[in-house]
């Protein structure tokens, strides 16, 4: 697998899904992109250019455990997507261990599709499904992705169902967004061939 090349399998459409590295020359185009109304909603994230550059300028320059890829389609930028040890946050840890057990290599992943062309057309779980497979081919040690999502945040959870995610809980976390209070529903993906252990969590599907 080529992780700059066909991630998308075979029906991609006209062009493949391309991930690419962040680099400093695209933090323009993610601080346009986290302007629009329908990301700005849900990621509620600072835009002037100094909170861009310590909020995204730590993937390209190594001070921060995550690793930040511009999505390219037909040599377009269409869209955003990020991944990150979840233990390497021991606050966002500590609280979805509240909810799910969390291995020590689990992974989370956050994502948006900035092109406004490109939404409406099943690109966003087409992106999310590409990019879970790249992270099974990049971080073998992982043995699963976690995804905590708004209750209110209906298209994203709707993206990952879609992905092949499924809903392991719900329960009350820290929002992106205050105005979206704490409820989020807890997705996840299991590396293919991994049984699922015996899990002790209570389902709470309000």
């Amino acid at each position: 697998m080529d992780r700059e090349g066909r991630l998308a399998g075979e029906d991609a459409g006209p062009a493949p899904l391309v991930f690419r590295r962040t680099t400093w020359a695209d933090l323009p185009t993610i601080q346009r992109w986290l302007r629009q109304p329908h990301i700005a909603r849900y990621w509620d994230h600072q835009t002037d250019d100094a909170a861009i550059a310590r909020d995204f300028g730590g993937s390209i320059d190594g001070s921060e455990p995550c690793a930040d890829y511009m999505v390219i389609r037909g040599g377009v930028p269409i869209g955003f997507i990020q991944r990150s040890r979840i233990s390497d946050y021991p606050e966002e840890l500590r609280e979805l261990a509240e909810l799910v057990p969390v291995a020590l290599e689990s992974l989370m992943i956050d994502y948006l599709l900035g092109d406004l062309g490109s939404l409406g057309r099943g690109l966003g779980a087409e992106m999310v499904r590409a990019f879970t497979e790249l992270c099974w081919f990049d971080a073998p040690e992982a043995g699963e992705i976690i995804v905590a999502v708004s209750a209110n945040n209906a298209a994203s959870f709707s993206t990952l169902s879609s992905a092949g995610y499924t809903r392991i809980a719900s329960g009350r976390l820290t929002p992106d967004n205050p105005s979206d209070g704490e409820w989020h529903h807890v997705y996840r993906h299991l590396r293919p061939g991994r049984v699922e252990a015996q899990r002790d969590w209570r389902w709470d599907s309000r």
